[in-house]
Formats: C-alpha cells, sequence, structure tokens
C-alpha cells in the first residue's frame, strides 16, 4: 500500500515539474543588451517582457515571471526614498505571456533562427558556384 501511494506521489511531482513554465530572465538591460539566462516560474506566474524609459531617455528591459495580476500593467518605479509623486527612476510597461521561453527578444518579422542559417548556407553555396 505504501508502495502504491510513494509511485503516484512520484508521477504527481513529475507532472508537476513539467507542468512548470520557463522564461527567460534578465534583470535590467539598456537599449538592445539584456543578458538573459532562464528560470522557472511559480505557479500563478507567466513570462512577462517588460520595456520602458529611464529618466525619459535610455531605454531599458526586463524579463522574467511575473504574477498574473500584474500582467500587461504599467508601473512607474520611484528612487527608494523619496515621495511617490516626486522623482521616478523609471517607468516599465510589462506584457505577459504564457508558453515556455515566449518571452525571448523579437527578431527579424517572419524569420527563425534556422530558416536564417539555411538562408546563409544557400547563399554560400550559390556564391561558390557562380565564382
Amino acid at each position: 500500500m505504501n508502495r502504491t501511494i510513494l509511485q503516484i506521489f512520484a508521477v504527481g511531482i513529475c507532472f508537476a515539474i513539467g507542468q512548470a513554465l520557463q522564461c527567460y530572465k534578465c534583470t535590467i538591460g539598456v537599449g538592445d543588451l539584456c543578458i538573459t539566462s532562464t528560470i522557472t516560474c511559480e505557479s500563478g506566474e507567466h513570462c512577462y517582457s517588460g520595456e520602458g524609459k529611464a529618466a525619459g531617455v535610455v531605454d531599458i528591459k526586463r524579463k522574467g515571471c511575473l504574477a498574473v495580476a500584474e500582467c500587461n500593467k504599467t508601473k512607474d518605479v520611484n528612487i527608494p526614498g523619496t515621495s511617490a509623486n516626486s522623482t521616478t527612476l523609471y517607468s516599465l510597461t510589462k506584457t505577459c505571456c504564457d508558453t515556455d521561453l515566449c518571452n525571448a527578444a523579437p527578431g527579424l518579422p517572419g524569420t527563425s533562427g534556422l530558416s536564417l542559417a539555411l538562408a546563409t548556407v544557400s547563399a554560400l553555396f550559390v556564391a561558390n558556384i557562380l565564382v
């Protein structure tokens, strides 16, 4: 009996791990530079990509996991120790998605890494034939 319960528990753990959402994480990026790693979201969280401006001038980006209730909102981040209406450090709009690694940086429209690689190899092959 205990063995059966243990097996059911082990299968349940496997399903729970398999259901966890994987997202890219970038603590803070400036311009097009955003160094990413992967992270596993908790229950009730989605992947998000945040874009905004610091001091109204510098483009910033963030990525990671976010509670569903906080998705698709713009939030002002104030300098610590100042009042809420005085000094905004940056404003960030967070857009969510709910599939594995869906918060990747946008590439060229309608292309993927594989199609770009095939196009490059094909172009090199044709160039060698013509030359």
